[in-house]
């Protein structure tokens, strides 16, 4: 159930991207919010301390989505190879509505002498690569785990720096480069591994078949 206080917080959210739209990330400002929903700087501050806590609710958000697509029958069919490359679309999917404001978020964080910023942003990839890993039911332990997300977390980055450079249409090209990255950490998987078992390391990176998922390039 969603309650009075998580709506205004959503609202607040999309008011700011919606004039981040208009204008810049740069240029928004909480008393332009507070201006265009007809409420107080006081009560925004209930919700967001500063700004950067905007662009957490952004990425937040992406990450709800990606977790509730994980709780259909269709995405628990899938192998736990498939599920990876999924999240990892839906979640650039959810963010596409707004691909150009969120370019200037990621921007914005790494402008240099950000580093009270840039810190935080590192630990907030490892929140949604983390997620990633629950949603896809990843039980790797100790080294193995430590090497699967490193891998996880470059090839999550790698997609998501290209997707904010691709303008084809349903995101074309960077399900392409996906597919192609996620061959390539299996191959360096199974070499790590001797091509042992498919419960090794990096076999969280699937061969995906054009038609074996909704999400994947046709």
């Amino acid at each position: 159930m969603i309650t009075e206080s998580e709506n205004i917080r959503d609202d607040i959210v999309n008011t700011a991207v919606a004039i981040a739209a208009r204008t810049s990330w740069e240029a928004v400002r909480f008393y332009d919010i507070a201006a265009e929903m007809n409420i107080s700087l006081d009560e925004i501050r209930n919700y967001f301390r500063e700004k950067e806590e905007l662009v957490d609710a952004w990425f937040d958000r992406a990450d709800g989505i990606m977790l509730r697509e994980a709780k259909t029958a269709d995405f628990s069919a899938l192998t736990p190879q498939q599920r990876i490359h999924d999240l990892i679309m839906i979640w650039l999917d959810a963010l596409a509505v707004q691909r150009k404001v969120t370019c200037q978020m990621i921007l914005a964080k790494l402008e240099p002498g950000h580093i009270h910023i840039q810190i935080p942003a590192v630990m907030r990839i490892s929140r949604t690569v983390q997620w990633i890993r629950e949603a896809a039911q990843r039980d790797a332990t100790f080294l193995r785990r430590a090497l699967e997300e490193s891998a996880l977390t470059t090839v999550y980055l790698m997609t998501f720096f290209f997707w904010m450079r691709d303008e084809t249409p349903g995101s074309k090209r960077t399900r392409q480069f996906l597919n192609r990255n996620l061959e390539l950490a299996m191959w360096l998987g199974e070499t790590i591994y001797g091509g042992a078992k498919p419960s090794a390391i990096l076999t969280l990176v699937p061969r995906i078949s054009p038609s074996s998922s909704k999400y994947s390039t046709h």
